[in-house]
């Protein structure tokens, strides 16, 4: 375990003595365990110290446990300031971040994937037509001169065909998903003579056909002009209040009673629905003269 040196600061003695204060901070964020042996004590500035304590969980090896701790100006009393955690001699530590520019391989592009092209690459460079001096003796090389035999008609077309129809065509899922055809990039080199309008070679050493003949009107994501489209963002649209509107809702004051049902609306073709009010009132019949009551024994003595 590497020893901490202490720097040129003059370290506080209150503060320098504050070993067990500072392990006790350093134990109350790590896990059981894992504060170990003491390693020294920094000073970092006027009454402040930094105390390490080695760290002995196997996930962080090498690192160790730094809490700070201060005072105050003719004060006996010592605060612990800060606790973390950081890299020592050794020291198991992250791989540096590299831009996935760099981190991108050969191969890496796949069915669908866009590799935008930077303004500013040195692969390209302005499209103009090249010109030589050495045109009569290129255009003795394409007739065949000085070779025994060339690719006859049968031969040529054979072959632009099996071309056009194998990977490196226009009918593969790579050319399908392609943004441009490989005839408007910048790594497309166009073949000398009469296939020079059909195929080229691909230049992009990106690009799954790298090195390889490709059709004109094939494609893949690394095309020099592909360009990432801009994430697209919903317009907001202020929410909609309606000021003038209400809805009526029935309020019971008894908070045990049973909830209001709204009765469903009554049907006219259905006799049963039709409500007392809406139909032809029944005539009410006459009431009865009221009868006088007959005395009995008045009847009694009419009879004798």
């Amino acid at each position: 375990m590497t020893r901490t040196r202490t720097r040129n600061v003059a370290a506080d003695e209150a503060c320098a003595a504050a070993v067990e204060p500072a392990r006790r901070a350093a134990e109350n964020i790590a896990r059981p365990g894992e504060v170990g042996e003491h390693l020294g004590f920094e000073g970092e500035g006027e009454r402040i110290v930094t105390h390490y304590f080695a760290c002995l969980d196997p996930a962080y090896h090498g690192w160790r446990w730094a809490i700070t701790v201060t005072r105050a100006s003719r004060a006996r009393n010592v605060t612990v300031s800060e606790t973390v955690m950081l890299p020592g001699v050794g020291a198991l530590l992250a791989p540096s971040w590299v831009p996935w520019s760099q981190r991108l391989r050969p191969g890496d592009l796949g069915v669908g994937d866009l590799l935008p092209t930077e303004a500013d690459d040195d692969r390209l460079a302005p499209g103009f037509t090249e010109t030589g001096e050495d045109t009569d003796q290129q255009m003795i090389f394409e007739f065949g001169l000085g070779r025994a035999r060339v690719l006859s008609a049968i031969g040529r077309d054979l072959a632009v065909r099996r071309w056009h129809a194998g990977e490196s065509g226009p009918g593969t899922p790579l050319a399908q998903a392609a943004p441009a055809q490989c005839s408007t990039c910048g790594f497309y080199w166009p073949l000398a003579g009469a296939l020079r309008i059909g195929f080229g070679v691909c230049a992009n050493e990106y690009a799954p056909d790298d090195g390889r003949v490709v059709a004109a009107d094939h494609g893949c994501g690394a095309h020099s002009e592909a360009t990432t489209a801009p994430p697209m963002v919903a317009d907001q649209v202020p929410p909609i209040l309606d000021d003038l509107g209400y809805d009526t809702i029935p309020v019971d004051d008894d908070p045990h009673s049973a909830p209001h049902s709204i009765p469903a609306p009554a049907d006219a073709s259905d006799p049963a629905s039709v409500s007392d009010t809406d139909a032809t009132p029944a005539p009410v019949p006459d009431p009865a003269p009221p009868t006088t009551p007959v005395d009995e024994t008045t009847e009694s003595g009419e009879g004798q």
